[in-house]
């Protein structure tokens, strides 16, 4: 009798977390990836062009400039990537369209003379 009742908390338990599981993995209306690891995460996704300093444009890929395996950029790091490759004196300015990724839903977001503009 004992071991029946064991085994029926343990199924009882096993099934409980793998409810738990499958709900967490579950968007909400508006949201992108609930799950607890995601949920201060801020991703962007932007297509940029460079100008150069004699007119020519060509396209600007920011993960080039992140650390090895990094993934994850915000506005305020695509910011600091911009303001770098500006002053370096790489591009005169940077114009490009995407979307941020957050908790809070997908957001459209602007390059403008090389400034992030939400």
């Amino acid at each position: 009798m004992r071991g029946s009742v064991l085994s029926a908390v343990q199924i009882a338990v096993a099934v409980a977390l793998v409810a738990w599981m499958i709900i967490g993995f579950t968007a909400l209306p508006g949201r992108w990836l609930r799950w607890k690891m995601f949920c201060r995460a801020t991703f962007t996704i932007v297509q940029l062009t460079g100008t150069t300093k004699d007119g020519r444009t060509e396209p600007v890929n920011v993960y080039d400039h992140l650390s090895p395996g990094s993934f994850i950029l915000g506005p305020p790091q695509l910011q600091a990537i911009l303001d770098h490759l500006t002053a370096s004196g790489r591009y005169e300015r940077i114009d490009g369209d995407g979307r941020v990724l957050t908790a809070r839903g997908e957001q459209r977001m602007e390059v403008r003379d090389s400034r992030v503009v939400l």
